[in-house]
């Protein structure tokens, strides 16, 4: 595999920052300094600062994200995610969850967790409460959960959608589409005051402080790859 797939593997550092440091003359392949887009193997002898690579712990990490934090670990954007977290291990955020909206959002150093839970179209379930601003129609929730069309050719899936009050519901997406709560309610000219992701799969917000962050218990993990490969065998007999 290249040399930055490898570090991106073992929870060191991102592929583009691990181009930093093979620049930066900081990676040795077997004695010898590295090269961008080097093959390796797992046998090959690799230091960093001339200390051998191990496998870092993996980190599975919920943030109750504020508003105004962007889910973006690039360092040249304000008020970025990873920057507001100043957790001492490399991270990342799963996805995103826009900068005006607030709750959940997963943070891992496991490439291949999160590749699979960003494959939306595996049906991984992400629930929300939203607040627009106004009392909604009798029939708004209704027209919501059979799928919106945005005008553009592109109409989202059938969804769950529930009335929590007389302005704020409950809903259910299976799908990833930029903005797609805030791009629905506006189909119906309803703007969203507030928006809450609660759930992801089975990560649940739970009682988790605005702004605080704490690591998944090891059930939850365990529970979190469960639900990922089950989702995965039933797309396959989908697709049949």
């Amino acid at each position: 595999m290249r040399i930055n797939k490898l570090l991106s593997n073992k929870g060191i550092c991102s592929r583009s920052q691990a181009h930093q440091l093979i620049v930066a003359g900081r990676v040795k392949v077997n004695g010898q300094l590295c090269i961008p887009g080097q093959w390796v193997e797992e046998t090959d002898e690799i230091l960093l600062d001339d200390r051998p690579v191990k496998q870092q712990e993996r980190l599975y990490i919920i943030l109750n994200k504020p508003v105004g934090i962007v889910c973006t670990a690039a360092e040249d954007v304000e008020d970025n995610i990873i920057r507001y977290m100043n957790y001492p291990a490399y991270l990342f955020p799963v996805g995103r969850l826009d900068k005006d909206s607030q709750g959940l959002i997963l943070l891992t150093n496991d490439g291949d967790l999160a590749s699979d839970i960003l494959e939306a179209e595996k049906g991984h379930e992400k629930e929300y409460v939203v607040q627009v601003d106004g009392s909604y129609e009798e029939d708004f929730l209704h027209k919501m959960s059979q799928g919106v069309n945005f005008g553009d050719g592109v109409i989202t899936r059938i969804c769950q959608v529930s009335a929590i009050n007389k302005d704020t519901f409950r809903i259910i997406l299976t799908q990833g589409m930029n903005r797609q709560i805030r791009r629905m309610t506006k189909a119906f000219g309803y703007n969203v005051v507030r928006l809450e992701r609660v759930r992801v799969l089975n990560i649940s917000l739970g009682s988790l402080d605005y702004g605080a962050w704490r690591k998944l218990t090891n059930l939850e993990v365990e529970t979190l790859k469960s639900e990922i490969e089950g989702n995965k065998v039933n797309q396959i007999e989908h697709n049949k």
